[in-house]
C-alpha cells in the first residue's frame, strides 16, 4: 500500500508541475500538441481539443507537455523557440511556480484538517486524538531501562493504588511521584503497537528535585487541532514560505558538499527512503500525508530550479544567455550539453538509491 501511495504522490505532484508548464505555454500563445499522464509509450488517446491530444500513457510515475518547438529549430511564429525570452522563461518557471502553489494549497489543507502537535493547555479539551507523547528519554534511568523511546506515546500508567490515562504531563509527573517508588504498568504506544512495560520510578532523577520520583522521560501533550480556513490560509502562506526557505538554503548546503567533496548523504533520501516517508506518513493521518506531500512539492520546485542541463534551471540558464547575446544556442550544442545534465542527474539518484538501500540493509 505504501508503493501506491508513492508513486500516487509523485504522479500528482509532476503532473501538478507539468499543468503549470501547459498553462503558461497557451497564455503564451505557444502551440501544446500533447498533454500526458504517464510517459510512453501511449496507452490511448482520453480526448483531442484544438490542437492538443490528451493521452494516457504505460508508465505511471508522472507526467509530461510537449511544446512545439521546445528542442530548437523551429521557426513557426508558435514554436516555443520562436516567441519572445520573457514568455520562454515564464513557461519555464511556471512548473516551479505550480509546485509552490501546490504545496501552499496542500499545507493549508493539513491545517484545516488537523496534524498532530504540541498543545497547550486550553487547547487539550478541544483537541482530537490527545496523546501523552515521549520526547526524550534520558540514559541510565527506569524508562530508559524499561524500553521507553522517544516517539513513544504513553497511554496509561497503573500501580496497586489506581490508573491513570489521562493525556497532562503534570498529571502524569504527579501520579509517578506518589507511586513513592512502587513499580508501575505503563501502557506505551509504539510504532502504532500498544505494548505493556513495568519501570520502577527512582528519586534523584531530576535534579533540580532531587526527592521526586520520576521515570526520566521529557513529555509533551500532543493532539489534532483543525484551524478554520481563514487562520489555515494565512498560517499556510506563513509555513509555505518559512518551509521553501529552509529546504533551499539545505539544497544549497548538500550542492556545495557535492562540489567540495564533503556531503553528508546521511541526511538525504531516494525514491526508496521517500517511499518509507510517505507510508509512515500516510499510518498518521490525512492531514500529515497532505504535509508531507507539500514538503516534497517544494523539493520538487526548488530541484527544478538548479542551473543544471535537462531541469528547468539549466533550460532558463540557456534562455538568460540566448538573451545576452541576442541567437539562439545550437540545438545540437544543447542536446549535448542536456544529456550530459541528464547523466549528472542519474548518477546522483543511483547514489543517494544506493545510500537507501545501505541503510535499509545496514
Amino acid at each position: 500500500m505504501s508503493i501506491l501511495i508513492f508513486i500516487a504522490v509523485i504522479v500528482a505532484l509532476i503532473v501538478v508541475h507539468e499543468f503549470g508548464h501547459f498553462v503558461a505555454a497557451k497564455l503564451s500563445g505557444m502551440r501544446v500538441d500533447e498533454f500526458g499522464l504517464g510517459y510512453p509509450p501511449r496507452a490511448l488517446t482520453i480526448a483531442k481539443k484544438g490542437e492538443t491530444v490528451y493521452t494516457l500513457n504505460w508508465l505511471p510515475f508522472g507526467g509530461f507537455v510537449k511544446i512545439f518547438g521546445e528542442d530548437g529549430g523551429e521557426h513557426n511564429p508558435r514554436a516555443f523557440s520562436s516567441r519572445p525570452r520573457i514568455l520562454q522563461a515564464i513557461v519555464l518557471i511556471a512548473g516551479v511556480a505550480m509546485n509552490l502553489f501546490f504545496a501552499y494549497v496542500l499545507i493549508t489543507g493539513a491545517l484545516v484538517t488537523g496534524t498532530p502537535r504540541a498543545l497547550t493547555d486550553t487547547e487539550i479539551a478541544g483537541a482530537k486524538n490527545v496523546e501523552l507523547a515521549v520526547a526524550d528519554v534520558l540514559a541510565g534511568t527506569p524508562a530508559a531501562r524499561a524500553g521507553i523511546l522517544p516517539g513513544d506515546s504513553i497511554m496509561s500508567v497503573t500501580d496497586t493504588k489506581g490508573e491513570w490515562h489521562a493525556a497532562d504531563a503534570e498529571s502524569f509527573s504527579a501520579f509517578v511521584n506518589a507511586s513513592g517508588g512502587e513499580a508501575l504498568t505503563l501502557g506505551v504506544k509504539h510504532d502504532g503497537k500498544l505494548e505493556t512495560l513495568t519501570a520502577k520510578p527512582e528519586a534523584g532523577v531530576v535534579p533540580s528535585d532531587p526527592s521526586r520520583f520520576a521515570l526520566g522521560v521529557q513529555v509533551a501533550t500532543i493532539g489534532v487541532v483543525p484551524l478554520s480556513f481563514g487562520a489555515a490560509l494565512i498560517e499556510g502562506a506563513r509555513l509555505t514560505w518559512m518551509t521553501t526557505v529552509l529546504t533551499a538554503e539545505g539544497l544549497v548546503h548538500f550542492f556545495y558538499g557535492i562540489f567540495t567533496f564533503s556531503a553528508n548523504l546521511s541526511q538525504v533520501s531516494g525514491p526508496i527512503g521517500i517511499a518509507g516517508a510517505v507510508g509512515s506518513a500516510s499510518a498518521q493521518g490525512f492531514g500529515t500525508l497532505l504535509s508531507i506531500m507539500a514538503v516534497i512539492s517544494i523539493n520538487l520546485a526548488l530541484i527544478n530550479l538548479i542551473p543544471v542541463p535537462a531541469l528547468d534551471g539549466g533550460r532558463l540558464l540557456f534562455v538568460i544567455i540566448e538573451s545576452i547575446t541576442r541567437r539562439p544556442i545550437k540545438p545540437r550544442i544543447a542536446q549535448v550539453i542536456n544529456a550530459v545534465g541528464f547523466v549528472f542527474l542519474i548518477l546522483l539518484m543511483v547514489v543517494v538509491t544506493a545510500h537507501d538501500i545501505f541503510r535499509i540493509v545496514g
